[in-house]
């Protein structure tokens, strides 16, 4: 597949930019979570902790209230927000499969534009060093799966955004909070008999245990937005710097991370540029992670590349009228190697979304959630399901799953109630499907097939 437009020489993009400017040309920060529930955060309207350093970005910047990732599995969307591609058009489409060789990604896109390009912290997708050539920065926690990982530090950012005045930066800082396991944080914060669960979640005292540990790398994930935020002060760039932070796909609970629940893909996107981004607005606009590439390079200065699935963003964040583009975001799962094939796709507009089960024949199951230990939260669930009849409803509704679901998430936001076999919906659900399956063709999506070992 070609993604090239436009073949530009650094060297000379940056001299001929940066000697027409008196003032330094833009950096660029990307903060990315890791199975972050975005409900969580303050400015979402969290209520079991402060945020103030990801809730200054909303103060000071824009919140989008309607970001979703395509696929709720980190290899994948991380592949997408580098590269401006679909799952299946990039070649990720499993957790952990390599994208396409000879693709182009933001390094690629953005050192075309003048800009050095570095990465610290979590290095999803790993060992494609020629589609993903990122500086290495050092200071943050690279496996995501460490226990006790070392406190994250600012001495590698720091260098990074002091190093060459006369050349932009575009730097990812990929934090490994909130994965699993939780066990980074300080969860005597929180006292568990207090802590507000989410709806869709069995109530009983290890879910409440592990929820503290949760809440607890969600204070470290807010602390390193803080310190990134201090680093770039330190450095004069802060006003000079669009900064992003984006919260990933959910958390490693059921209805969560694979999945395509709302609750596994509904993302946090804050932007703050005080040069064009309005303190304390807000947007509604559908986006997703395939759209931020084309916006780095719109922000950037470059040319905007056809051949990308997503489509800049900017004017949303600079808060023109009129900005929507796009009138669907679109979703897709495949369960392997995370679990036996369970291949799922979605579609929704900014109220409904529609989920498609391509084999409802079989149960959902995945491994590293669904451990039947009673001290685990899943097994926990299964526990409290032998006498609460609640819980053993939102584990059957979970494992076993019908052919369609449609959730209003105006009424419904946590997907508690499937229309989709009403007869009142018919014509929305018929309208959506249709477009989900021209979303598919369009995409070259093999749908149950893409879910074989080979």
């Amino acid at each position: 597949m070609r993604t090239d437009k436009f073949i530009l020489i650094p060297g000379l993009v940056c001299s001929a930019i940066c000697a027409g400017q008196a003032k330094p040309r833009p950096n660029i920060v990307v903060i990315v979570a890791d199975d972050l529930g975005t409900n969580e955060i303050g400015c979402y309207g969290g209520e079991n902790l402060a945020t103030p350093n990801i809730d200054r970005l909303a103060k000071e910047g824009m919140l989008l209230t309607n970001n979703f990732c395509s696929m709720a599995v980190s290899v994948p969307i991380r592949a997408s927000l580098y590269t401006g591609l679909y799952p299946q058009h990039h070649g990720s489409f499993r957790n952990h499969k390599p994208v396409t060789r000879g693709l182009r990604s933001v390094v690629h896109y953005m050192s075309d534009l003048g800009y050095r390009v570095g990465r610290a912290g979590k290095d999803h997708p790993a060992k494609q060093l020629k589609v993903f050539p990122f500086e290495k920065i050092p200071g943050f926690a690279v496996g995501c799966t460490m226990s006790h990982p070392p406190v994250s530090t600012p001495d590698g950012i720091r260098e990074f955004m002091s190093r060459d005045a006369s050349q932009p930066f575009c730097l990812f800082v990929c934090s490994i909070n909130t994965h699993a396991p939780w066990d980074s944080g300080d969860a005597s914060e929180f006292d568990p008999a207090k802590v507000h669960l989410p709806p869709n979640c069995v109530d009983n005292a290890v879910t409440r245990r592990m929820f503290c540990d949760y809440l607890a790398e969600i204070r470290m994930l807010d602390n390193e937005v803080g310190m990134t935020l201090r680093t770039l002060e330190k450095t004069g760039q802060l006003d000079n710097t669009l900064v992003i932070f984006l919260g990933e796909q959910g958390p490693k609970m059921p209805f969560g991370k694979w999945t395509c629940y709302r609750y596994g893909q509904h993302s946090a996107f804050l932007a703050r540029y005080p040069r064009k981004i309005k303190a304390g607005s807000r947007s509604d606009a559908l986006v997703q992670y395939e759209d931020i590439l084309p916006t780095l390079i719109d922000f950037a200065g470059g040319e905007a590349i056809d051949t990308l699935d997503g489509r800049s963003v900017l004017p949303i964040l600079y808060g023109k009228k009129k900005a929507d583009t796009r009138k669907w975001a679109y979703g897709i799962h495949n369960n392997v190697p995370e679990g036996p094939p369970y291949p799922i796709r979605c579609i929704q507009d900014k109220r409904y979304r529609l989920i498609m089960n391509l084999t409802p024949e079989v149960p959902y199951s995945e491994k590293h959630m669904m451990v039947p230990n009673p001290d685990d939260m899943w097994g926990s669930w299964m526990v409290t399901a032998q006498t609460d009849q609640r819980a053993s409803w939102l584990i059957d509704r979970f494992v076993h799953r019908p052919a369609l679901e449609l959730y209003d998430h105006e009424t419904d936001p946590w997907e508690l109630n499937n229309l989709a076999e009403l007869p009142a919906y018919a014509t929305r659900v018929a309208e959506m499907k249709e477009a989900l399956l021209e979303w598919m063709e369009r995409m070259g999506d093999k749908g149950v097939k893409m879910e074989t070992e080979n």
